[in-house]
């Protein structure tokens, strides 16, 4: 669920895959100690996080940066604002966040969609951008329960192999943070592109004004 509006195309790994990924980056980030053996946990065990995101339930005031030109070395970046508005479905195990966005290149509109998995107790997150209407495949992972939440994914960037890693943090009842990180060397280092700051939007406030959204085109014409 990459929220840049770079044209690409992610890698679909499936289930399998989704979980050989995140066992490979947490071993990459985070080595444990020499000798030490521990069994994966069974589902059952794992912590149900199927109202981690209730803290984003309505509608946020957006501030967001992000790189022009990721892992090119380039320390350019451009600032955009606007609205984010988080519903939720099937009583919390599913939500729909809709998001605008002005920014100095244009309008920016997408759509997050994340949904629960009981068997893994893990999330799904998939983006839509308005400007191809196509729903990317997810970005999987969850909460620790102290108000961090990572998930990741494989794509293809520019004709290369990434991991992508999508971060929340700093969650209050008013206020959190989105970041995402691109990594080229599968999962060493991470080159943050991608920085969100939420607030929570006071209901009294006049709704601002939606950014415009580009004319749809049609096949063979304008």
């Amino acid at each position: 669920m990459t929220v840049q509006w770079a044209s690409f195309r992610m890698t679909t790994i499936g289930r399998h895959g989704t979980a050989l990924l995140l066992a490979t980056l947490a071993a990459a980030s985070a080595a444990a100690p020499a000798g030490a053996q521990a069994a994966a946990p069974a589902a059952s065990a794992l912590r149900d996080g199927q109202r981690d995101f209730d803290f984003e339930f309505g509608s946020w005031e957006v501030r967001l940066r992000r790189l022009l030109r990721p892992l090119t070395g380039s320390t350019e970046w451009a600032e955009c604002t606007g609205l984010s508005t988080v519903q939720p479905l099937w009583d919390g195990r599913a939500n729909i966040g809709e998001l605008e966005l002005a920014c100095p290149s244009g309008a920016l509109t997408g759509m997050s969609l994340r949904l629960y998995e009981p068997e893994s107790r893990q999330w799904h997150i998939r983006w839509a951008n308005a400007s191809d209407g196509e729903l990317g495949p997810p970005m999987t992972g969850g909460f620790d329960g102290e108000g961090r939440g990572e998930f990741y994914n494989q794509e293809e960037y520019r004709g290369r192999a990434i991991y992508v890693r999508f971060i929340f943090s700093g969650i209050a009842a008013d206020s959190f943070r989105i970041e995402q990180a691109f990594s080229a060397d599968g999962g060493t280092t991470w080159e943050t592109n991608w920085i969100t700051d939420f607030r929570k939007r006071d209901p009294r406030a006049a709704a601002p004004s939606p950014a415009r959204r580009p004319p749809l085109r049609r096949e063979g014409g304008a």
